[in-house]
């Protein structure tokens, strides 16, 4: 069986730098898969980069439609295909994969009401590999395939950089302890809120309070708590950690040690730095 190799035999590039853009010639053919490519948010693709282990840039080579009543969990208005799809290139994988690979795949009814025509669609999906089946994977989600188009295959590219990165932020799990401390001058101080991680790695949020001056806040990734690295820009992997990580308010256990005054500017600070942070966007709808 032929299967597609890493690009270097470190695994540890996880064949983002393949470029299949160049060896594979022609444009994408214009059939939505689901939505529209580039309407996909970035937390939507950090999620499914971080919850896959295979992210394939494959062309689908055949579709055999799968019949509701043995589709369970199929949503309303979707159609479950099994298809087999030849791999152009492994933007994401921990080894080599066959030359085609088949899977399940819901996707919905085009605007006719129509089952979408997949066949020879140039697609990217995010998947896991199926234990004993090196042929087959499974989809992290019904839906995890989408319409290559070049700006989402970098930004595909670009996420699981981050995502593999030996100093990639960690999972937010919760909020340890916060506190306030005054400045010397009415309206100055900092506020100080340290947050738990799936691994273990220190993890803060400082903010600070100076006068005549706009309040501004900073993340740090380690055990220094410094302003200087400011806080996460938009559409980054630190950025989706907190946006989407961070509880929506501050509990009452992590201000166990403050007075009352000092407490109610923390808990100010915390809405502070998740406003500023915007809303996690995943694109779905439900």
């Amino acid at each position: 069986m032929k299967r597609i190799p890493l690009c270097t035999a470190a695994f540890s590039a996880f064949l983002v730098a393949c470029s299949p853009v160049s060896a594979r010639q022609g444009p994408p053919v214009p059939v939505n898969v689901i939505g529209e490519s580039a309407a996909i948010p970035y937390a939507r693709v950090a999620r499914l980069a971080l919850e896959s282990d295979i992210v394939l840039d494959a062309t689908i080579r055949s579709v055999a439609r799968i019949a509701p009543a043995e589709a369970p969990g199929l949503a309303p208005g979707h159609v479950r295909f099994y298809v087999t799809a030849d791999v152009g290139a492994l933007i994401r994988a921990n080894g080599p994969l066959p030359a085609r690979v088949g899977y399940l795949v819901d996707v919905p009814f085009d605007p006719r009401g129509r089952a979408p025509n997949l066949k020879r669609q140039r697609i990217i999906a995010f998947a896991r590999a199926v234990a004993g089946r090196p042929d087959q994977v499974q989809l992290v989600t019904p839906d995890a395939q989408f319409t290559w188009a070049p700006a989402l295959d970098q930004r595909v590219r670009d996420v699981v950089r981050e995502v593999i990165a030996p100093d990639a932020p960690p999972a937010i799990t919760g909020i340890g302890n916060a506190f306030h401390v005054p400045g010397t001058l009415p309206g100055e101080g900092e506020t100080q809120i340290f947050l738990q991680t799936t691994t273990g790695a220190p993890v803060s949020l400082l903010i600070l309070r100076r006068p005549g001056e706009q309040k501004r806040w900073a993340l740090s990734l380690g055990d220094i708590i410094d302003e200087a690295g400011g806080a996460p820009k938009p559409d980054t992997l630190a950025w989706y950690r907190l946006s989407c990580g961070l509880p929506d308010a501050l509990p009452d256990t992590s201000l166990q040690s403050q007075d009352a005054d000092n407490a109610a500017i923390a808990r100010e600070d915390y809405a502070f730095v998740r406003e500023s942070l915007g809303r996690c966007d995943d694109g779905r709808t439900g």
